[in-house]
């Protein structure tokens, strides 16, 4: 008697036996994990789909609407940033520029946690172009320990999963690009390992050039086998917080104070955000910026303070509002999470207090909560959790109420 033929997976080959399930057609069998794999590669083929033809860049208006959803406030920036995008694709796609026409590579200057990269991680989202991020203040130049430049191009390839087309139209930030400032106003005839050295390396990649890239990352050696990735089309964004440049801008205002400029400066009474807004070239230049490379970041945009008003909108509006996280991870335990209105005010002011922006939303939220996300799985009479004022400043524990208890039948 015949034995009955083993049934196989007639892409990866392997017997019924050996997987979770094997789904039969007219004259062929798949595997789950065979589905899953085809299912990844038709993902990874619609991922960055939009970008097949110029057409099919979004409008700046589209833009600006997505980057609403995210990030409350700072109306300028988001305007600017989507012009600036909506440029920068058209320029990469047009098959039949009359000029050349150079990258709108874009500066950010601002507080910490006023929104600066979370600008560029959600352009990036809504281009579903690949994205990094990288800090300026490890960057050392070449020969020195600290790491390379090119770094900053790994990290993009990466997260284009090593797809170098795709990296080649990506989105870079660099934070903290005021830190490599160099330490004085002219030339160091000695060099300076993580200032005005770093900089000139950095800008023959935001101009863009053919760079090699270590695969591994660290620094080169000459026997290594490098990848190869032009920087050409690779929009770079780069924030910083620039302490001490509304003095240079106000010194200047002083000395050219003519006319309708006399007027600006008794108007600003010191207010940083509003000296920021009359920042030129000239001023980072002085700041410690070479001047090649405040060139190639032709779009300079300030990020201003957030107010007392705004940071309860952040908590609380954005699609991916910080109220909402938290109340998902309640939800998940099937525990209803309430914030009393004074509470999210007391969240707000804390924050302002310490002054770190949004970022320190989190930390005071986290820190009130802990106790409480701590004990609470544990526990399955709990229907409700409220945080009150009281909480947010550790005085006493979120206020839990416990389901009423069910009547037995008679």
């Amino acid at each position: 008697m015949n034995k009955p033929k083993t049934r196989r997976c007639s892409f990866c080959n392997r017997p019924e036996v050996t997987v979770k399930a094997l789904i039969s057609g007219a004259k062929a069998y798949i595997c789950d994990d065979c589905i899953r794999f085809s299912n990844k590669l038709l993902e990874d083929k619609e991922k960055h789909k939009f970008f097949a033809t110029v057409n099919s860049v979004p409008p700046p208006a589209d833009i600006m609407r997505f980057l609403d959803e995210y990030v409350i406030g700072q109306e300028r920036a988001k305007k600017v940033l989507s012009v600036a995008v909506y440029n920068h694709y058209k320029r990469v796609f047009s098959r039949k520029a009359k000029v050349d026409i150079d990258k709108s590579n874009i500066l950010l200057i601002g507080p910490t946690g006023v929104g600066k990269t979370l600008l560029a991680e959600t352009l990036a989202k809504f281009l579903n172009v690949p994205f990094s991020i990288s800090d300026a203040t490890p960057l050392t130049e070449a020969g020195y320990v600290g790491e390379d430049v090119e770094n900053i191009l790994l990290r993009l390839i990466q997260s284009a999963n090593n797809d170098l087309d795709l990296a080649s139209i990506g989105i870079i930030y660099i934070d903290e690009i005021d830190k490599i400032g160099r330490k004085s106003d002219s030339p160091s005839i000695t060099r300076d390992v993580s200032g005005e050295g770093v900089q000139q390396a950095l800008l023959k990649i935001i101009e863009g050039t053919e760079a090699n890239i270590p695969p591994q990352g660290g620094r080169k050696h000459p026997e290594q086998q490098y990848i190869k990735l032009n920087t050409k089309n690779i929009l770079f964004i780069c924030g910083g917080t620039f302490v001490g440049l509304e003095k240079i801008i106000e010194n200047r205002i002083k000395k050219s104070a003519l006319g309708f400029k006399a007027d600006i400066l008794s108007k600003l009474d010191q207010d940083r955000d509003r000296i920021l807004k009359y920042v030129e070239p000239d001023d980072l230049t002085k700041y410690g910026l070479i001047p090649e490379l405040v060139g190639r970041l032709p779009l300079i945009c300030t990020l201003h303070s957030l107010s007392r008003d705004t940071l309860l909108d952040i908590l609380t509006k954005p699609r991916n509002a910080l109220l909402k996280q938290y109340e998902y991870y309640f939800e998940l335990e099937d525990i209803k999470l309430t914030f009393t209105q004074p509470a999210l005010e007391k969240i707000a002011d804390l924050a302002l207090a310490r002054n770190t922006g949004a970022r320190g939303l989190r930390a005071i939220m986290e820190n009130a909560l802990l106790d409480t996300m701590f004990e609470l799985p544990s526990k399955k009479n709990i229907s409700e959790c409220i945080v009150t004022p009281q909480a947010i400043l550790g005085l006493e524990p979120p206020k839990n109420i416990e389901k009423p208890l069910k009547r037995k039948k008679a």
